[in-house]
């Protein structure tokens, strides 16, 4: 797996970046109002920023706002709050956001234009804007402050989800750091998630969005928990340029070295979601090769982890690889079962659409593993692609049974 070929930064979050800040307070947004719920990130230079948003069709307020506001390639601030998605509230939602944006600004003395806002949490519900304004004012800024920041994002989230490695630009030594939260509602084309990157790499903003694009594409567009999408989905990368250096463009050898650390913070951050999938006990990682390009790999990848009977039968334990040969023939592909070799963790199951013999045992005890890797050749050209998911537990629907109550 890619994420694994980098070395990461012990304790790095979305602060370890020279010249970013962040913090977070406990603000009564959310139920439980013992929880931090209300956060700020910030750069202490002015960057280059960008973003990707939710496909749905109806959005939240903060996405409008915020992809609005990205327009010019420029973002130092991001206000964020959980408890409350702000979503599906018409004009209310958008005053609201935007009045977030001037609090934030007003708090970290940037322009107004150079603020994100992202809020997650229970839909149809208006923010509790009294708490907020007061909450703002209060929200510490460091350059440890990114570990708060990503306690405050979690909603149904078990764990904080953190990433950091570092880089060089010619001479110049430099970070990508990010956190992220995501547990449920969880599906390809983004999710019930967010990511906030940071970086003190100086980037072109052209090339800061292809590379984000690209990055998502094969890491948070390529999760599934639950197959549901959300209307609150951001991504958003900064850069501040703090570690000098000469700018990163697109076609340059460190545009490739950013490239390559931007997609393994990613793919950390895409693993950690689906593992902590709403009552996951165990992650699954779908891993396709020879289909015949990258779209149809990606296809068949996601098809494997989007299965809710492969998730169930992870779950239980169940052999049942049949269900991973249905998974690939309903992808949209054009296969047949002699193109499919197949393999659960180490035991090979099939070979070109035929049943090889193997122990039972084997692969229960594969899937007992915290992580499930299952490995599909389809035997037609060099497209290869990785999805990652999760078992579907009693306590996903109990969770989501009782998400307001």
């Amino acid at each position: 797996m890619t994420e694994y070929k980098e070395t990461f930064i012990e304790g790095g979050t979305v602060t370890s970046p020279r010249g970013f800040k962040a913090g977070a307070v406990t603000a009564g947004i959310k139920k439980n109002r013992t929880k931090p719920d209300l956060g700020i990130l910030c750069s202490e230079k002015p960057c280059t920023a960008a973003g990707m948003f939710t496909t749905s069709k109806i959005r939240a307020a903060a996405v409008i706002v915020s992809e609005e506001n990205l327009k010019e390639g420029r973002a130092s601030v991001i206000v964020v709050n959980s408890g409350c998605a702000n979503a599906y509230n018409g004009e209310k939602g958008i005053i609201d956001a935007k009045e977030m944006i001037s609090l934030a600004a007003a708090h970290t003395g940037v322009p107004v234009s150079d603020v994100l806002v992202a809020s997650t949490g229970v839909t149809g519900q208006l923010l509790p804007m009294d708490r907020i304004r007061e909450g703002i004012k209060k929200i510490p800024l460091s350059a440890d402050g990114g570990h708060d920041l990503a306690r405050a994002i979690m909603t149904t989230d078990t764990v904080q989800k953190e990433a950091a490695v570092t880089g060089r630009n010619g001479t110049a030594a430099y970070t990508i750091g990010g956190i992220a939260k995501g547990s449920g509602m969880i599906h390809p084309n983004m999710a019930t998630m967010f990511c906030f990157l940071t970086t003190d790499a100086p980037v072109e903003t052209g090339f800061l969005k292809a590379a984000l694009k690209k990055a998502v594409d094969m890491s948070f567009n390529m999760i599934s928990v639950d197959g549901d999408m959300s209307p609150s989905d951001t991504v958003v990368i900064m850069a501040n340029g703090a570690a000098g250096g000469e700018t990163i463009q697109a076609g340059s050898r460190a545009a490739r070295e950013f490239r390559r650390k931007l997609n393994a913070v990613c793919i950390r951050l895409a693993a950690a979601l689906a593992r902590d999938g709403e009552g996951a006990t165990k992650l699954i990682i779908s891993n396709v090769t020879g289909a015949r390009n990258l779209k149809e790999a990606r296809k068949v990848a996601r098809a494997v982890v989007m299965s809710s009977l492969i998730k169930t039968a992870v779950h239980g334990g169940d052999p049942n690889w049949g269900r991973i040969v249905a998974a690939v023939a309903q992808s949209g592909i054009d296969v047949g079962l002699s193109d499919i070799d197949m393999a659960i963790g180490t035991v090979a199951v099939l070979k070109a659409g035929r049943p090889l013999p193997f122990d039972e045992k084997d692969v229960i005890g594969v899937l007992r593993q915290a992580d499930v890797p299952v490995s599909i050749h389809l035997n037609m050209g060099n497209g290869s692609a990785t999805a990652w998911g999760c078992d579907m537990s009693e306590e996903y629907v109990g969770i989501n049974s009782e998400y307001m109550t």
